[in-house]
């Protein structure tokens, strides 16, 4: 059995469309589905029963889980990065996968956790997922933090060389339509350009960008999800890694693309960032994949043009769920 937490969320629900398009459906989905429309990414995946998170997390916790666990895969998280209560975010995110990991380990079950390049901060001490650069690491905001502190547990207290913990880049793709403004710039372009003919970029604030010239690693849901089935038969590979394609792309090039696919002419108008945004604005991302490459993951990542083609011809089916 496999439980996906956060398996109704983007990346979670993803991975178990991937699970059953592999023939797999002895999974067990665990989330908050509250009041949003994230049970859509359910209706067309197959499993075996669905538990709210902190039910499953009592079970582990009295350890009267009553199914055999071969693995978990820890998806689930507060991931919006203006979230503003911190302690809500230590629990949520840190302790919950403390807890999570811990129990794995004494049963022996396979655990791969999502942890995030929001961790990186500015990126002034670069994007490499070296053990010895995850402790002086400077996130930016609270989520990132979280993020980090269960990364650094895991290196203090010998962990990390037992489970795979994945930082994952800019993810962008089918099911994430429920994120509301935590949505994907592909995701929100659609929209757009459909309604307007026109997209709207953040200006730049440093003279060594140009409008529509800050750079992010963007990559491809369906290939994330690629890796982590990698690594769910591969549990001899342990440890922090980055998830990207490990070339940064300009937002001006991410634009183009989403015109391209939806057959249509680039149109871009760059606006103010607001004041709030602009010291903590990341102006370059791109994950270091060289540890992953040297696991020997096989996985080869989609161009973004072709990528954003395919998520493209989702967002315009009537049913554009995975």
């Amino acid at each position: 059995m496999i439980v996906v937490t956060g398996g109704a969320g983007f990346i979670g629900s993803a991975f178990v469309w991937k699970l059953n398009e592999l023939g797999m459906e002895d999974i067990v989905v665990v989330d908050e589905l509250g009041h949003d429309d994230k049970w859509r990414n359910l209706v067309n995946r197959r499993y075996v029963d669905y538990l709210h998170k902190d039910a499953f997390l009592d079970l582990v916790m009295d350890d009267d889980v009553p199914f055999e666990v071969d693995a978990v895969v820890h998806m689930g998280a507060c991931s919006s990065t203006t979230e503003t209560d911190a302690d809500y975010l230590m629990e949520n995110n840190y302790r919950y996968t403390l807890t999570l990991c811990t129990w794995c380990l004494e049963k022996g079950a396979r655990f791969i956790n999502a942890s995030s390049a929001a961790t990186y901060g500015d990126g002034s001490l670069g994007f490499s997922d070296d053990d010895a650069l995850t402790p002086v690491l400077k996130p930016l905001n609270m989520y990132g933090y979280s993020k980090q502190l269960f990364d650094i547990w895991s290196l203090k207290y010998g962990m990390a060389d037992k489970i795979a913990s994945l930082k994952f880049f800019n993810v962008f793709g089918p099911n994430e339509y429920h994120k509301d403004d935590m949505m994907s710039v592909v995701c929100k372009a659609h929209t757009q350009i459909a309604e307007t003919g026109r997209l709207k970029l953040f200006k730049s604030y440093r003279e060594d960008y140009p409008d529509g010239g800050q750079k992010r690693d963007f990559v491809y849901v369906k290939d994330c999800v690629d890796v982590m089935v990698w690594l769910l038969e591969h549990t001899e590979v342990n440890g922090i890694f980055n998830v990207g394609t490990g070339k940064a792309r300009t937002w001006n090039d991410l634009a183009a693309a989403v015109f391209a696919a939806m057959g249509r002419d680039t149109a871009v108008d760059y606006i103010d960032m607001p004041e709030a945004l602009r010291g903590k604005y990341q102006y370059f991302t791109q994950a270091d994949m060289a540890k992953l490459k040297a696991a020997g993951c096989p996985v080869e990542f989609m161009s973004l043009e072709d990528a954003v083609a395919d998520y493209v011809q989702h967002l315009e089916k009537d049913d554009p769920y995975l």
